[in-house]
């Protein structure tokens, strides 16, 4: 079954994460993003939610962490260390993740983009297009050959909603339920048809311009939090794949892992 695996992706506003035996998800869950905590909080943190599953950080054999919040990459380090006995696999610069870059500086691009990218290719093909909707809306393009070409960022649905009402007094906020119509006959209607069919119109228009400069077909691959919703409004998202990140650092990590535990997992899958 290979060793258990923590997988973590740290995003701005909430953190995702699963163990893994082998290529099984066995638990998933997802908690605030806490740029002040420390190691030990956030052993805590995950400890507390694998006991109410059944398990608990004492059964796990490594950890895979992306991250774009620096100070946390430190506390998942250290986390890794004191209560692991060994350290994280971190995705950055030497890590293999089998895919060409061809972007003028690599150091920019966030490691959960990265994931996902590897993920999508290595899952749907290429080309392909991952939208990830979180903080921000980000679109990353893959090549046929499983190169990652780049892509585009936007603002979140919920990075504009809070935009909206702190900056508009007579603004408040609201559900994010997709509206009956587009032209809204309230406040609340109006704002859900520019947050939501605005963001899906953004989507739909660039995953075309995409195919175009593409000249040629490629899998639109939607994740993240808020992607169910969306792709029902979507005429480009093919697929939604909600697991999507944690399954690029299992990728990630089966190319890493060290000597003995490769080992150990080709011995049992013969």
């Amino acid at each position: 079954m290979g060793p258990a695996l923590l997988a973590i992706d740290v995003g701005n506003t909430n953190t995702l994460a699963g163990v893994y035996q082998g290529d099984e998800l066995l638990h998933e869950w997802r908690i605030s993003t806490e740029r002040a905590a420390t190691a030990d909080e956030l052993a805590a943190y995950h400890d507390q939610i694998l006991r109410l599953r059944g398990g608990s950080l004492d059964e796990l054999d490594a950890m895979i962490v992306s991250s774009v919040v620096p100070t946390l990459t430190n506390g998942y380090r250290q986390l890794a260390l004191k209560y692991l006995d060994r350290p994280a696999i971190v995705i950055g610069p030497g890590i293999r993740t089998g895919m060409s870059l061809a972007i003028d500086n690599p150091l920019e691009l966030g490691a959960d983009r990265l994931v996902n990218a590897v993920a999508a290719y290595r899952r749907y093909g290429g080309p392909c297009v991952v939208v990830d909707l979180g903080t921000a809306t980000t679109l990353d393009v893959v090549s046929g050959s499983g190169v990652y070409l780049g892509g585009v960022i936007a603002p979140g649905i919920e990075t504009s909603l809070d935009a909206l009402t702190t900056r508009a007094a007579r603004l408040v906020k609201v559900d994010l339920i997709p509206p009956e119509r587009v032209i809204g006959r309230s406040t609340v209607e109006s704002m859900r048809s520019g947050l939501i069919l605005g963001t899906v119109a953004m989507i739909d228009g660039l995953c075309q311009q995409i195919r175009d400069q593409l000249e040629g077909e490629a899998t639109i691959i939607a994740t993240g939090g808020l992607s169910p919703m969306v792709a029902s409004l979507s005429t480009q998202i093919d697929q939604t794949d909600a697991m999507l990140t944690l399954d690029g650092l299992r990728m990630i990590y089966e190319m890493n892992m060290p000597t003995a535990s490769r080992h150990d997992l080709v011995e049992e899958e013969t």
